[in-house]
């Protein structure tokens, strides 16, 4: 674990990376130092074959994330905007581009960037007090994190609904529009994170890296589809897992997935 008093602490067991945004006093606000700390993580957990999936929270129970530290914004300071790599993989992130399946754990209020972030996570369990919002055109600006996204995940009326009045929604109705996967008490939060995260990593990783990107593909890009399509289905169907999941099958037994 990152030591305590960072801005992002990191643990790992069982294949699962989790990873905590750590500042609770400010809502756990995005700062250029926790962009680039999660990039960096990302990156790590990508060439890393022992993490198969990765969970991201908040510490405390006031906030998932406020989003973008608009103290340092309006002063001017570090706010994440550089092109380094561990930046870069942060916005691959927020795109969905990550390769390795990503499980949102929303304490509290995701808002702004904070939202954005979650969009970039495969799934998403929210506590039942949590609430969700892009409220930047109350601040003269408008969602250009990625929020302007939110379409592909909810209905359009409801994306529109959520950025022009920039009002929050609960966690019961993000729910109700496809955005959570899961609502559950405040104290079974983690536990169900890791469930989902447990249920995922079961499966093969060649085969998850391809659902990730082509599922998210046919919603935002349907035309870039036909393009990737056919490197994946090299990819996986000549691949080792594809044959141990096929033999695994017949002899009735648990896969022994080696992601080649």
């Amino acid at each position: 674990m990152t030591a305590p008093g960072t801005e992002l602490a990191q643990t790992a067991g069982d294949g699962t990376l989790t990873l905590t945004l750590n500042r609770p006093h400010a809502r756990n606000a995005l700062t250029g130092t926790m962009i680039r700390g999660i990039g960096a993580a990302l990156i790590a957990a990508e060439n890393d074959p022992g993490i198969t999936t990765i969970i991201l929270t908040g510490a405390g129970d006031r906030a998932f994330c406020a989003g973008m530290d608009l103290r340092t914004f309006t002063e001017g300071g570090d706010i994440g905007s550089g092109k380094d790599p561990e930046t870069l993989a942060y916005y691959r992130l927020v795109r969905g581009e990550t390769t390795v399946p990503v499980v949102g754990a929303v304490n509290g209020t995701a808002i702004g960037g904070g939202l954005e972030l979650l969009l970039g996570c495969d799934l998403i369990v929210a506590a039942d007090d949590a609430r969700f919002g892009l409220p930047e055109s109350k601040r003269g600006l408008f969602p250009g994190g990625g929020g302007t996204d939110i379409g592909t995940r909810i209905p359009l009326s409801a994306a529109l609904e959520m950025t022009l009045t920039g009002e929050l929604i609960t966690a019961r109705r993000g729910y109700e529009l496809g955005l959570v996967n899961e609502v559950v008490g405040a104290d079974q939060l983690m536990d169900a994170a890791h469930r989902h995260a447990e249920r995922i990593a079961a499966n093969a990783p060649l085969g998850l890296a391809a659902c990730k990107e082509l599922v998210r593909l046919a919603v935002a890009s349907p035309e870039k589809v036909a393009e990737r399509l056919p490197h994946w289905q090299s990819v996986v169907f000549s691949s080792d897992d594809a044959r141990e999941g096929a033999t695994a099958f017949i002899e009735k037994r648990v896969p022994k997935w080696t992601g080649r």
